[in-house]
């Protein structure tokens, strides 16, 4: 039986990760992953794969895709759901044509819908540095993460629409509608 993915892309502030955590406690048969949480997880673990992604994490360096994949595909090969969500997940062309490719050679993962949670700029500023005005330092951060998050986002919308597996959902309601409407979404695909 393939396992059912679901990926959640949005830019920082959109709240993907706080809407896949509510959406997998609200259902049994459904598991959530953040790319960064199985990161860390496997380096408390301490194990070799552990040590070898801390060697990257520890010097600020970006850990290599094939890593990232691996643990991603173990964990929804491990996940005790059939159904299995990770957000954050692809952030670049890269990732995505990595998982691509994986995913055409296995039959054990079925990518169902990539959701992107859709919020502008403005809004997912303030989300990230509330209400009052960040120092510049928090503003630059908050400007890389974002330009990072965009400057692939036009050909990985193309991309994930061109399969007819593209389902962009507002992120700038409350967290109930938007976790209303991706609940929905989901339950009608599985």
């Amino acid at each position: 039986m393939s396992k059912k993915l679901f990926l959640i892309i949005g830019a920082p502030g959109s709240g993907k990760t706080t809407d896949a955590e509510l959406i997998a406690k609200n259902h049994n048969n459904i598991s959530h992953y953040s790319t960064g949480d199985m990161l860390r997880a496997e380096v408390a673990s301490k194990s070799e794969r552990g040590q070898e992604i801390d060697s990257y994490i520890s010097k600020g360096l970006i850990v290599p895709i094939d890593i990232v994949i691996d643990i991603s595909v173990s964990a929804v090969k491990s996940a005790s759901t059939n159904v299995v969500i990770i957000d954050g997940y692809p952030r670049s062309i890269e990732q995505m044509m990595k998982l691509d490719k994986y995913l055409q050679n296995h039959n054990d993962v079925e990518l169902i819908s990539v959701i992107e949670v859709s919020v502008n700029e403005e809004i997912a500023r303030e989300r990230v540095l509330g209400r009052a005005r960040g120092t510049d330092d928090n503003e630059k951060i908050f400007k890389r993460r974002m330009d990072i998050y965009t400057e692939p986002l036009q050909e990985i919308r193309d991309f994930y629409a061109k399969k007819g597996i593209l389902k962009v959902i507002c992120g700038e309601g409350t967290i109930e509608e938007i976790v209303s409407e991706m609940e929905t979404f989901i339950n009608l695909k599985i």
